[in-house]
């Protein structure tokens, strides 16, 4: 074999590893509120309201439903490698309290320890009725409402 097809052979393989390779790996991903330790540690109950909390952390990432007095801050850190599901390696949620009169009446920040992973059930709930296949639920209507072309005549037919 003749060097220049086995300079050749060897480019094309490193070629493929170095796509193959790049398709493997390591994404780390940041969503939601980028907390800064110091400003949220800075937030004290009785002494901020709601303007200060908002001068200092920014607007929530969103507020209580039904209680407008919660707010919330969420961040979430994911890592993932290559093409494979995202799983959360940080998450902390900062929740700010206020009493009736827009002080701060409390700060809690929960992270990963209050997690809790649910897992889906992929069994079918049951219905009433019959079953019917696939061909069944396909061409089941055909002829059950009536031919068409017959019947009343439409708003342009006169008798």
């Amino acid at each position: 074999m003749a060097v220049w097809a086995k300079r050749a052979a060897i480019t094309l393989t490193l070629a493929a590893v170095a796509a193959t390779a790049s398709g493997c790996a390591r994404v780390r991903n940041h969503q939601g509120y980028v907390a800064d330790t110091t400003l949220v540690q800075s937030i004290q109950p009785g002494v901020d309201n709601r303007d200060s909390v908002m001068k200092t952390l920014g607007r929530p990432s969103f507020e209580a439903e039904f209680d407008k007095n919660a707010w919330y801050y969420v961040s979430r850190e994911t890592r993932q490698f290559g093409f494979n599901r995202p799983k959360p390696r940080e998450q902390m949620v900062l929740v700010v309290q206020f009493d009736p009169k827009g002080t701060v009446s409390n700060v809690a920040r929960h992270g990963m320890e209050d997690v809790v992973d649910i897992a889906m059930v992929r069994d079918k709930t049951p219905t009433l009725g019959r079953k019917t296949g696939f061909f069944q639920d396909l061409f089941g209507n055909i002829g059950a409402v009536g031919a068409g072309g017959a019947g009343a005549g439409g708003p342009g037919d006169t008798p």
